[in-house]
């Protein structure tokens, strides 16, 4: 089997934080190593060191696209950490309900894995807006820097046991037979749902500003330096009085930003 250099190793690690923001620490050598040697075989490449070099002569983005794909976990599921739509549905629709007379929601998924987080966001507000959903505008955004998830994402099928951990009544109402133990997202939802591939780390593309920015378990992967870079930009991304959630597993330094805290992963502008 073909073993990554210690030397080898630093080397990769420093491009992929430049590319991608992903801090490794000494201790992913060995997880590095196997989630790229598939890439290594696949390319009949006999060292590390001809891996970085074709990711360093690669000027499509392909390669770093491929890099991505294989390090990023991509594990999520419907309804993760309840308490966030909870408070969504109960706290925040209500107060942009009455305090944006555009009626032009924009709500952003970033780091969306799978799809799995922007479908529940989707199915929670056509079930809070109701029959009064047509006169909002409610699609939302979802981007990931994997193009493999986005594209998974966008097909929108999910195993029968994915799907279940939602309430019945959205399973009736919002998923479709695709096959043995496969249910898809049906069209209604799907479509309020634009996913894109994006990465974090690179400028925000977004000219006008969010109400709801859910970016967890994402920083993660960041060094301290790129967590607070990226804070700030969700901060600027955000219009006054914004929500930001992010993952039970992170957390703001209050004395290092501008956003008040309201609840456990949740803050706001």
């Amino acid at each position: 089997m073909t073993t990554l250099t210690e030397q080898e190793y630093r080397h990769l690690a420093g491009y992929i934080k430049k590319y991608l923001g992903i801090h490794l620490g000494t201790e992913k050598k060995t997880l590095v190593q196997s989630r790229l040697l598939p890439a290594l075989e696949q390319r009949r490449m006999s060292s590390f060191g001809q891996y970085v070099e074709y990711l360093e002569r690669d000027g499509t983005g392909v390669a770093l696209r491929e890099l991505a794909a294989r390090l990023t976990t991509n594990h999520t599921y419907f309804n993760r950490e309840a308490e966030h739509f909870v408070f969504l549905r109960d706290q925040v629709l209500p107060y942009l309900e009455r305090t944006v007379p555009s009626r032009d929601l924009r709500i952003w998924s970033a780091g969306c894995s799978y799809g799995q987080e922007p479908y529940t966001l989707a199915m929670l507000l056509a079930d809070y807006f109701g029959a009064n959903k047509a006169s909002w505008d409610t699609k939302l955004l979802a981007t990931d820097i994997s193009p493999k998830a986005i594209e998974h994402a966008k097909g929108g099928v999910y195993k029968r046991e994915d799907v279940l951990q939602l309430p019945e009544r959205w399973r009736r109402a919002y998923f479709q037979s695709a096959g043995i133990d496969s249910f898809a997202v049906v069209p209604k939802v799907k479509n309020e749902v634009l996913f894109r591939t994006l990465n974090l780390i690179h400028p925000f593309p977004f000219r006008r500003p969010f109400h709801v920015i859910f970016c967890r378990n994402v920083m993660i992967y960041f060094d301290a330096k790129l967590r607070a870079e990226l804070l700030h930009k969700f901060y600027d991304a955000l219009a006054p009085g914004g929500y930001l959630f992010i993952g039970h597993s992170e957390s703001i330094p209050r004395d290092e930003t501008k956003f008040e805290y309201v609840m456990p992963a949740v803050y706001r502008k």
